[in-house]
C-alpha cells in the first residue's frame, strides 16, 4: 500500500512570475527522514511534469524538517499571462501532497 505525501505532511505554495515553490513540513521526526529519502526533485518532477515543470530543484531547512522545491515554468505564463483558474498556483500544494511514496514497509 503506497503511503502519500499528506500523510507524513503539510504543505504551503508560493509564486514569482512563472515560478512555483511548494515548502512540505513533516509532521515530525519519522515523516522527515522519510521526506528526506523519499521526496527526491525527481520525484516531484515526474509529479509536476504535465503542466511543464522544467528542473525542479529541492532544498532541506532541517531546522523546520522542511523540504523546499522550486519549480521553474509550471504557472503557464504566471499571474498576469495565464489563463489556468489558479494562476499563482496556491493549489499545486495538494498536487504535492497527493504524491505517492513508496510502500508502507516506510514505517
Amino acid at each position: 500500500m503506497a503511503t502519500l505525501v499528506h500523510e507524513l505532511a503539510h504543505a504551503r505554495a508560493g509564486d514569482k512570475g512563472n515560478t512555483s515553490n511548494v515548502a512540505v513540513f513533516a509532521y515530525d521526526d519519522a515523516s522527515w527522514n522519510i521526506l528526506r529519502r523519499e521526496l527526491t526533485a525527481a520525484r516531484v518532477s515526474q509529479a509536476f511534469a504535465h503542466l511543464g515543470a522544467d528542473e525542479v530543484r529541492r532544498y532541506e531547512v532541517e531546522s523546520l524538517k522542511a523540504l523546499n522545491f522550486v519549480i521553474p515554468n509550471v504557472l503557464a505564463g504566471g499571474v498576469t499571462r495565464s489563463l489556468r483558474l489558479d494562476p499563482h498556483g496556491k493549489t499545486l500544494s495538494a498536487l504535492m501532497l497527493g504524491i505517492e511514496l513508496s510502500d508502507s514497509s516506510l514505517f
